[in-house]
């Protein structure tokens, strides 16, 4: 039985996450090894809605405030890592539901467990055709995709005459093309250090007709449909912020479990853990680090939602400040997670202990495009010489 049935309609997302927490630590060995969240779990996520916290109200969607969202997706992923990032990336491949025609959404999302899942876009091209496209190719790195039940592939569109279509800016456009997952052919290719559970494996598809109707581009905000605050925010920024999530909640469960480790451990010529004025430090320290970086990113989010407006996205500067807020976040959830491995010792080597697998997840998170260092010299750009062309997207 559902361990959220019994919680208001209304309740907080947050607490939605947090009353599966039992779960979600019962199943983590399991998530690990067959790279599959299992049933009840699964059903119990989809039931506590923490798969819509981005989908539009018009399709059914929750279109919550991005800092509580951040928090859900933190309270998933300290109890585990994977499916903290599956859900993250679930909510993100939400927003495309703005840029669809609503016919087209609500089929997808009118299945109380329609999830979309995709790989980031690559050089595959999709060709034009009487009232859609074809499409032919590989893509990779399709997180969820195990759990979802239509996949996307995201084109260039080369058009009848052979040019590339572009975009108002002038750019070779990126079209996003919906299709039933049966259309497609997995490539289990998932064999990574970290994050194992999250199955973020390829797909390839042959000669697949894409209507019209399920086919949108996100990079022209003027095409959505959808209004209000949430997504005045861009998609990049909102990629950024469950990034940011999965971070803090993973650095978050180390430094619990460091916490209960040294109130036992007694180190070999050394004093009991909790007694040594460095662990004292240290542990003081990390507290600080993860509690002012989520302070940090919530108070940025909490202001550009303040001023954002129901139609034009964030302006540059608001775009660079919640990278910032981000970059922080997971910056100092790497840095806690470190320390913590470091002073754990040997306690902190062994698989199954609290510490190990949670190590190589957030090793495996930092090495993905929203957790790039180059995110600071970027912002510092726009901080130090603004944006006059606007082109920041965040």
């Amino acid at each position: 039985m559902s361990t959220v049935t019994a919680l208001p309609v209304k309740a907080d997302p947050v607490a939605r996450a947090r009353a599966l927490a039992t779960a979600l630590e019962a199943a983590a060995d399991e998530i690990e090894r067959t790279q599959e969240i299992p049933e009840p779990l699964l059903g119990q996520l989809h039931e506590a809605r923490l798969f819509r916290m981005l989908l539009p109200r018009s399709v059914g969607g929750d279109q919550v405030e991005p800092w509580v969202y951040m928090r859900a997706i933190e309270e998933i992923a300290r109890c585990d890592g994977s499916v903290g990032w599956n859900s993250f990336v679930a909510n993100s491949s939400a927003l495309i539901a703005p840029y669809i025609p609503i016919e087209a959404a609500r089929t997808i999302y009118s299945d109380p467990r329609g999830l979309i899942a995709w790989g980031p876009p690559n050089q595959h091209r999709a060709i034009a055709a009487p009232g859609g496209y074809r499409v032919t190719g590989e893509w990779h790195f399709a997180s969820g995709s195990r759990q979802a039940n239509w996949m996307g592939a995201h084109c260039h569109v080369v058009e009848p005459d052979g040019s590339l279509r572009l975009n108002r800016f002038g750019r070779p456009t990126v079209r996003t093309l919906l299709m039933p997952k049966d259309r497609v052919t997995p490539i289990r290719d998932w064999n990574t250090l970290g994050m194992r559970g999250t199955a973020s494996e390829g797909y390839s598809i042959t000669d697949v007709f894409v209507a019209e109707a399920f086919s949108g581009t996100r990079e022209d905000p003027t095409l959505r449909r959808d209004r209000g605050p949430l997504y005045a925010f861009t998609t990049q920024g909102l990629y950024a912020v469950g990034v940011a999530g999965v971070a803090l909640g993973i650095a978050r469960a180390m430094h619990e479990a460091f916490m209960a480790l040294t109130v036992d451990k007694v180190p070999r010529y050394m004093a009991r853990l909790a007694d040594n004025p460095v662990v004292q430090s240290m542990v003081a320290h990390n507290e600080a680090a993860l509690g002012s970086a989520r302070a940090y990113l919530v108070d940025i989010l909490k202001e550009c939602w303040a001023g954002a407006d129901d139609i034009e996205p964030l302006a540059s500067a608001d775009r660079a400040r919640v990278r910032l807020g981000c970059s922080q976040a997971i910056r100092a959830a790497l840095d806690v997670t470190d320390a913590v491995y470091k002073a754990a010792g040997t306690s902190a080597i062994f698989l199954g202990t609290p510490f190990e697998r949670r190590f190589r997840d957030i090793h495996t998170l930092s090495q993905q495009i929203q957790s790039r260092e180059a995110h600071f010299e970027t912002v510092g750009k726009v901080m130090l010489n603004g944006d006059p062309d606007n082109s920041f997207l965040g």
